[in-house]
């Protein structure tokens, strides 16, 4: 389904640490078609993780402007200078590592592992959220302690470990494109047949939020 339906996205077109992170960073909480034109100035601008550390904090926000959350930028910007000195310029290969940079959290050092590095790490982010909540009906809030250790724990039980690159990107985008929250596209899901909260007719009771 995703080889046939996933959007041309840039980075989607790279296995360069530097750009999927730059990617995550910017999509933690901008819409795509937006990040998108973000994505390709900074890029173009600051195309190494070197050129981000020596560059002044005040031209990243300024590359940055209008995309709000500025935090993010700030982040970044520590965090190329932690991977030049901390790693010798080499961007960070394993969870551990990643996990260790500013502004990275367990979603975005689980994107970059799998996606640039091929390492067996799931992905779980609002889309894959909602896909799973529906797919098996799990009713624990996705909000809470008990929540995220059991999507987790899922999402990494049914992780494609030979691809996990791959998987992920599929779960996402399947979230993004067909399973979405107010208006999933059941007919067009390649795991219609399956799915838990479609055979009960109550996708949209799905994923609960205990703070709602």
């Amino acid at each position: 389904w995703y080889m046939q339906h996933h959007r041309q996205l840039p980075w989607r077109e790279t296995t360069d640490p530097y750009l999927i992170w730059l990617s995550e960073i910017i999509l933690q909480q901008t819409q795509v078609v937006t990040g998108e034109g973000y994505y390709h100035r900074i890029a173009q601008r600051l195309p190494t993780v070197a050129d981000m550390a020596s560059a002044p904090l005040d031209e990243l926000l300024r590359l940055w402007q209008g995309m709000g959350y500025y935090s993010r930028a700030r982040n970044m910007h520590f965090a190329a200078q932690q991977v030049v000195n901390d790693f010798g310029g080499q961007f960070p290969n394993t969870y551990v590592q990643l996990s260790s940079l500013k502004g990275v959290g367990p979603y975005t050092a689980a994107a970059i592992a799998s996606i640039a590095f091929n390492l067996p790490y799931a992905v779980v982010d609002g889309n894959v959220f909602r896909v799973l909540s529906r797919l098996y009906a799990i009713d624990t809030p996705i909000d809470s302690t008990l929540g995220k250790k059991t999507f987790d724990a899922l999402a990494n039980q049914l992780l494609d470990v030979a691809q996990p690159a791959l998987h992920n990107q599929s779960m996402m985008e399947l979230g993004a494109l067909v399973c979405k929250a107010a208006t999933p596209l059941c007919n067009e899901c390649p795991l219609a047949d399956h799915c838990l909260a479609r055979q009960a007719n109550a996708q949209l009771s799905f994923p609960v939020k205990a703070k709602k």
